[in-house]
């Protein structure tokens, strides 16, 4: 199939349904045909992704295509020039369709939270996909994208994947470059992809992966390609107590998805082998205290004076700065902004900041701990299937709480891979997580690619 003829299918199938779902904030029409059209006649060697039609969450920037955050306080600022990201995406031959929607700077579980609407899931649009990447979740599900990049802070890319039945990456922090890419949490921020398949998957992240002298925190490791394999004879899987037979809030039918899960790898050859993550209770009050925190100091540049929309006459400097960002800031930034500023302040720093950091070192010290017996860790990547529109939007903690399985390997600078292992009663999808030792990409995804042609069957 030509690129021409793949970017016309996705361009149809947004305009077939991007109104009832929500997945795009910036539909790149015009581009994205030229685009094509140009890759068709060029008579170089294809790159790896030649022609394949790929959307891009709207907190990573794309040069002179409208730059969100799915907030009201970027709305109009065009960027520049392009994420390493995207730069990579491009030089690799994909063809960019659009910019996806997602919860106001990434803050949310359900895209629910965007200053332009939310976005619905594709396999029951009264429910939510997932946040804060469900644009590109969505995007990739109702097939208006061959893949999407989407960015992970506690969760972002693997629940959404999860509650959209497609495969997600978090790859290790600092693997990725997050040049070009809105701030939300600097220490725990990555960018990763979402297909519909694992190899799809590893398609894209071998060309996203690599150093970047444009991030201080790129991480010169070298990327080992990946191996695949039909069995998974010596391989050691783990099972964190604390993820499944322990854990609180999991739906049942989510535990027997996890369990099945085991078996398959366990009929492959792996070696199942029980794991504790004792601080890993720990790991929303830690997560929610380092996050906000670095929100805090990252937003702060959004005060209408610097950086931003501004409000119209203000009477006073004080009031230039409290009503531009009360007016262009939703409910939920301002919250974790309010929270992190009071986590940061005198007298409490310590208290809960810096607390919070050293949980964060105790949980990361588990995972080391378990590396000794095991290579890889396996457990569910979300609590609950996906929920209906508006029924946690106003309950900020029990959104929160969604987060208990995915921010662990966040705070620890893991990879993680969201894999999806069939479907609930109401076929509504279910994903296993899987936690890989640091920089090993490779295997995991090896794994993840076993796991779900295990269950493809189920899972389509």
């Amino acid at each position: 199939m030509t690129a021409t003829a793949r970017t016309e299918a996705c361009l149809g199938q947004i305009a077939a349904r991007d109104a009832e779902l929500g997945a795009f904030l910036h539909v790149a029409t015009d581009a994205a045909l030229a685009r094509a059209a140009a890759l068709d006649a060029q008579t170089t060697p294809p790159g790896p992704l030649h022609g394949l039609p790929i959307a891009v969450k709207d907190n990573i920037a794309v040069a002179g295509q409208p730059l969100t955050a799915g907030s009201r306080m970027l709305a109009g600022y065009l960027p520049p020039r392009d994420a390493t990201v995207v730069a990579r995406l491009l030089a690799a031959g994909a063809v960019l369709v659009g910019k996806t929607n997602l919860d106001e700077f990434g803050m949310g579980s359900s895209t629910e939270r965007s200053g332009f609407g939310p976005t619905r899931n594709p396999l029951d649009p009264a429910r939510v996909p997932g946040g804060s990447s469900g644009g590109s979740a969505a995007a990739v599900a109702a097939d208006m994208a061959w893949a999407a990049l989407g960015t992970d802070t506690g969760g972002s890319i693997r629940q959404p994947a999860a509650f959209c039945g497609l495969a997600g990456l978090k790859p290790t922090y600092g693997r990725v470059s997050r040049s070009g890419v809105v701030a939300y949490a600097s220490s725990l921020d990555q960018v990763g992809p979402l297909a519909r398949t694992v190899r799809d998957v590893a398609r894209v992240y071998a060309v996203l992966a690599g150093a970047d002298p444009l991030d201080a925190t790129s991480a010169d490791v070298p990327v080992t390609p990946v191996q695949w394999r039909e069995d998974l004879a010596g391989l050691r899987i783990g099972v964190a107590r604390e993820h499944l037979d322990a854990a609180e809030g999991l739906d049942p039918a989510i535990h027997a998805r996890i369990t099945a899960a085991l078996a398959a790898l366990q009929a492959r050859g792996a070696t199942i082998v029980p794991v504790t993550l004792p601080h890993t209770r720990h790991g929303i009050a830690a997560y929610y205290l380092v996050a906000t925190a670095e929100a805090s100091a990252n937003l702060s540049r959004y005060d209408g004076l610097r950086y931003g929309q501004r409000t119209d006459r203000p009477p006073t400097l004080d009031a230039l700065y409290t009503r531009s960002r009360g007016e262009a800031l939703g409910d939920e930034v301002q919250r974790r902004i309010l929270l992190g500023t009071f986590a940061l302040s005198a007298g409490f720093q310590d208290a809960f900041y810096l607390k919070a950091c050293r949980v964060r070192r105790k949980i990361a010290e588990d995972f080391q701990t378990a590396w000794h017996v095991c290579d890889l860790l396996l457990g569910p990547t979300s609590p609950v299937a996906p929920w209906l529109l508006g029924e946690k939007v106003t309950d900020p903690l029990a959104m929160y709480l969604m987060d208990a399985f995915t921010v662990g390997p966040s705070l620890a600078g893991l990879p993680a891979l969201s894999v999806p292992v069939g479907v609930d009663a109401q076929r509504l999808p279910i994903g296993a997580q899987l936690i890989g030792r640091p920089f090993d990409e490779a295997t995991l995804l090896a794994v993840g690619d076993v796991l779900q042609r295990a269950f493809a069957t189920e899972a389509a």
